[in-house]
């Protein structure tokens, strides 16, 4: 008995031990947390000061101003949705020295150097007659976001120069200079510029003939009319007007400007002075007026305007790190500021056909300066969590030309919302226009975007404003794009002239009943077009291998056997996943706006559109979701499995439709580094599709949209460690971001090298969004009003 009572005793007494080791460890894991809780809690905030330089916009800018793909040699600085930007000025060029290299400008709809610097100081010693080299100064050349800054240092004097912009149209400039002696400092100021006063796009050279003429205390630049389609845009309205807050006489040559401050200046012993200026860039008389009548008041309210931009910016970065876990990952903050910048860049306010505020896919690139649909809903959905104002304006810019029952062209179209507009509407419209595109729609993707809006800003009236919009456009998919009447779409086309043949003198032809010849091509390019994924396998005319019959056209039909528009022989799986999703949005819409009847109807035909997805979509031979080609009667269909995998495969785990089983099957693929798991991960097309090619745009290089959607297709599916996993590696192994280079359009996805343009919009709004939601929170921005 002894002996047993001694076993119990030392059994006890070593569980006695494990558990006060255990019950330690506990409360050394708990202390661990609060002290690391307390850390975060003390880290100091990120401020506008941190973010120096996070993209290089250094630049001596040219009348050539386009480097590969059409796009801008040179990154710059725009800010309140302004249509003119600023460089700093590039080191090496000591001929930019005392001013903003550029301004770089929108034609409209055309990106173009006004100069390669223009109000440049020169600063001379009024005594000794002496001007102060700049190029033997110390320099500091700084983008600070929404700010730029010149500092020179010489032995008399600092000399310093602050951009912001103070309004839509115009940017000021505050010009300080230091009295680094013991002696009173008498100078005598002026400024220069010149201008480029042409255009070499590449292909040819365009005489922009401007002309310079004095005003009261500055100068401005006169355009002339000029509607070269391809290239450049101006009426003799427009102005780039420059005005100081100090007489000055102007000397014009020609091309160049002098103006030089009436009297000398006196600074004190180490005592500043400062003058300001203003330069305005507008394209109407109204607009000049506007403006000229605020200059006075942008120069007397400087000091408010100067702390109103740091607060605003400084709002920016408190939302987007407002998270105390992003103290945790502070090596992806430069990239997340970077995406801010690189948005508000993009910012483009009101002007010409363009009503409300919305951001253009990149300043940068020759072709787009103006405003997509679906890269609007992308935008707005990241921009709403710094800006959502703008984000709300951008989703109102697409639907302020919603097709209506009386539009005097396409009537039939009633609801939907076309592919891109810009400052000129078409001729058909009564503009001059060439860029403006109605031949198509984009994918579903607004009710995304307007309901993470009411998310974050729980505005109820916005959600009552836009839910008839959402609701006709919704609507317009089944009425136009769903030729067999079975509640599933298909890309397709409405009806344009571009739809058909032309002749050598590019006229339609007509067949021998006198009506248009249609032309296959044409539509399918604009069924591609819509599907946003413009040269993609699954889109190629001809089809690959056996049993397939290549991309045909379907005309659909009204009640009276008329053609509305027209439809591919596919039902893509995106779109009825993006379709799908659009019904939860609206059901979680419709449930706060108190339309019970309607989130009931949505909920029934959202049941619809899954079961017939993973009835029909999916393949479970290799554990993926491909389009499926329909005929003309519906009598037979072909699950696409053959044109290979791509990104539209994990589209209905997005959505949040899929079943756990075949989610998973998704995930194996994704994460095969033969597949989708390369060196940069989420190639659009699959590695092992035998049509991959890394650098062909939609036909295996990554697009940050579509990595969005597959990163939170796993979040959805409770696979947050490869979300993140995945995330970062799109962070880390995209050329340039982590450094100062820019964001691009696409990107390599064995190599992660740049490709198309660059500062692109939707890679911005993508990255911002894998920053806050996956990489330190976790999160999606999928519907939730269906559940699975």
């Amino acid at each position: 008995m002894k002996k047993k009572s001694y076993w119990f005793i030392s059994i006890g007494v070593i569980l006695l031990i494990v558990a006060g080791i255990a019950g330690f460890n506990v409360w050394n894991k708990d202390k661990k947390q609060e002290q690391t809780s307390e850390l975060i809690e003390k880290s100091p905030k990120s401020v506008v000061a941190d973010f120096k330089n996070v993209i290089d916009i250094s630049a001596n800018p040219t009348e050539n101003i386009y480097g590969n793909y059409d796009t801008n040699r040179f990154n710059n600085f725009s800010d309140l949705g302004a249509w003119h930007g600023y460089y700093l000025p590039d080191g090496n060029s000591p001929s930019l020295l005392g001013g903003f290299a550029g301004p770089v400008i929108l034609a409209e709809e055309y990106p173009a150097n006004l100069a390669n610097t223009f109000d440049k100081i020169e600063i001379t010693n009024a005594d000794t007659k002496t001007r102060y080299d700049l190029s033997k100064a110390s320099t500091d050349f700084a983008y600070y976001p929404g700010k730029l800054v010149q500092t020179y240092e010489l032995d008399d004097l600092t000399l310093k120069l602050d951009l912001i912009f103070a309004s839509n149209r115009t940017a000021l400039i505050k010009t300080e200079i230091t009295n680094k002696t013991e002696k009173p400092l008498r100078l005598s100021l002026s400024w220069q510029g010149t201008l480029l006063n042409k255009l070499d796009d590449g292909s040819n050279q365009i005489d922009l003939k401007q002309t310079l003429a004095s005003t009261d205390n500055g100068v401005q630049v006169n355009f002339p009319n000029i509607r070269e389609t391809w290239a450049f845009f101006s009426t003799t309205q427009a102005k780039y007007s420059i005005h100081h807050d100090m007489p000055v006489t102007n000397d014009l040559k020609q091309n160049t400007y002098t103006s030089k401050a009436k009297s000398p200046v006196t600074i004190a012993p180490n005592k500043d002075f400062a003058t300001y200026a203003v330069e305005s860039y507008t394209f109407t008389d109204q607009e000049l007026q506007k403006e000229k009548a605020n200059w006075d008041t942008y120069i007397a309210d400087q000091d408010t305007l100067f702390q109103d931009n740091t607060k605003r910016w400084q709002g920016y970065l408190d939302k987007t790190f407002a998270d105390k876990k992003n103290q945790n990952h502070p090596e992806y903050k430069n990239a997340a500021v970077k995406t801010i910048e690189t948005l508000t860049t993009n910012w483009r306010s009101p002007a010409g056909a363009i009503k409300h505020d919305g951001i253009v896919p990149s300043m940068s690139y020759k072709w787009f300066i103006g405003l997509w649909s679906w890269d609007s809903w992308k935008e707005a959905v990241a921009t709403v969590n710094f800006n959502p104002e703008l984000a709300k304006n951008s989703v109102r810019a697409l639907f302020d030309y919603q097709i209506q029952k009386d539009d005097s062209l396409i009537p039939q179209d009633s609801g939907a919302i076309i592919d891109a507009i810009f400052y000129n509407k078409t001729p058909e419209r009564g503009g001059d226009g060439g860029n403006w595109n109605e031949r198509n729609s984009k994918p579903p993707l607004s009710a995304w975007a307007v309901w993470n809006i009411y998310e974050k800003t729980k505005d109820k009236d916005f959600l009552k404003e836009m839910y008839p919009k959402l609701v006709a456009y919704h609507n317009w998919w089944y009425t136009n794009r769903d030729h067999n009447k079975n509640g599933i779409a298909e890309y397709g086309s409405m009806i344009s002239d571009a739809n058909w043949k032309k002749d050598a003198n590019d006229k339609n032809i007509k067949d021998k009943n006198g009506n248009y010849e249609l032309n296959d091509e044409a539509i399918i390019e604009a069924a591609a077009w819509e599907s946003g994924m413009d040269n993609a396998v699954r889109f190629d005319k001809d089809g690959i291998g056996k049993d397939d019959a290549g991309v045909l056209v379907l005309e659909n039909k009204d009640s009276n056997s008329k053609v509305i528009g027209y439809s591919i022989n596919q039902e893509s799986v995106d779109l009825n996943a993006y379709l799908y999703a659009e019904k939860g949005f609206l059901v979680s819409m419709a449930e706060v706006l108190g339309k019970k009847d309607d989130a009931s109807k949505y909920k029934k035909e959202a049941e619809k559109v899954q079961a017939y997805i993973e009835k029909n979509m999916y393949d479970k031979k290799t554990g993926f979701y491909y389009d499926l080609q329909i005929n003309d009667n519906s009598t037979k269909t072909k699950l696409l499995v053959n044109r290979g995998k791509g990104t539209e495969g994990w589209i209905p785990l997005w959505a949040n439709l899929s079943d756990a089983d075949k989610a998973a099957s998704v995930r194996e693929n994704m994460l095969s580094p033969n597949k989708f798991n390369t060196h940069m991960p989420f190639p659009t097309a699959s590695k092992d599709n035998p049509q991959f090619s890394a650098t062909e745009y939609w036909r295996g290089p990554v697009w940050l949209d579509q990595a969005l959607f597959g990163v939170e297709a796993l979040q959805n599916y409770d696979y947050k460690a490869d979300a993140t996993f995945l995330s970062k590696n799109l962070f880390n192994h995209a050329d340039g971001l982590m450094g100062n280079g820019p964001i691009h359009e696409n990107y390599d996805p064995l190599t992660g090298d740049g490709l198309s343009t660059k500062n692109f919009s939707w890679s911005s709004a993508a990255y911002y969004l894998m920053y806050q939601n996956t990489i330190v929170g976790d999160r999606t921005t999928s519907q939730t009003g269906i559940e699975r």
